[in-house]
């Protein structure tokens, strides 16, 4: 097969993840709204834990990603691993907006306010703001080679704030609690519940994994649309 039917083919089976994940998150809202009972404290706004807290995991997923192929790209210098990592950034600032997004909804009848500037609040725009810069500059920066170079630093930095996010509510005080599921001691979190949760963290992965798919496919044409232009002028 050539390279443009490979990424079209590659396009293809994103299209089919992305249907299969869209179904099952379908699912895991039913789910979440009908058969998974109240928070006894939050009420009803808790539900929105099923779709907020699934997005800050899988996008802090697709930054570390982004950050790992990155320093192996400054290694080996494989275009294919600068794609890839592009690709994951930018599933990652989609994730990122869901969850700006939900959290204000959550935060306001629950903690009385849309915003405050905790330390997970203020990392979690932060990294958002770096990878939008991340996205911004790939387009301002023409020159494929330099462009990779300069993406894989800031994914690296990327990174490095993914741990340091994951750990803010133990290192300050924060409106946001600890994690419920993975932690030293036991689960705080009901069955049923948890059923729901870790369901809804599986779909956004799966939906991650078509996201970038999709995209890396999309990348890969426009290369070669790039290489076939310059040929011929």
């Amino acid at each position: 097969m050539t390279r443009r039917e490979n990424a079209l083919g590659l396009a293809r089976n994103g299209q089919i993840v992305m249907l299969i994940s869209f179904v099952a998150l379908a699912g895991v809202f039913v789910r979440a709204v009908m058969f998974t009972p109240i928070e006894r404290l939050q009420g009803p706004a808790q539900k929105i834990l099923y779709l907020h807290a699934p997005a800050a995991i899988t996008a802090l997923m697709a930054f570390a990603i982004c950050g790992i192929l990155s320093i192996v790209y400054l290694g080996l210098r494989d275009r294919r691993l600068d794609k890839a990592a592009a690709a994951s950034a930018e599933v990652g600032v989609v994730f990122s907006v869901m969850v700006l997004m939900t959290g204000p909804l959550w935060g306001k009848p629950v903690w009385g306010t849309w915003w405050t500037w905790d330390a997970r609040l203020t990392s979690t725009l932060f990294i958002f703001l770096l990878f939008v810069g991340y996205l911004i500059m790939r387009d301002a920066v023409i020159d494929p080679d330099q462009r990779a170079r300069f993406s894989s630093v800031i994914g690296v930095l990327g990174l490095v704030l993914v741990p340091f996010i994951h750990l803010t509510v133990y290192l300050f005080r924060t409106l946001h609690p600890e994690p419920m599921l993975i932690k030293p001691s036991a689960p705080s979190m009901p069955g049923v519940m948890a059923v729901t949760y870790v369901s809804s963290i599986g779909v956004f992965v799966l939906l991650y994994v078509g996201f970038v798919m999709q995209r890396y496919a999309v990348a890969d044409l426009q290369e070669l649309r790039d290489e076939e232009m310059f040929r011929d002028s």
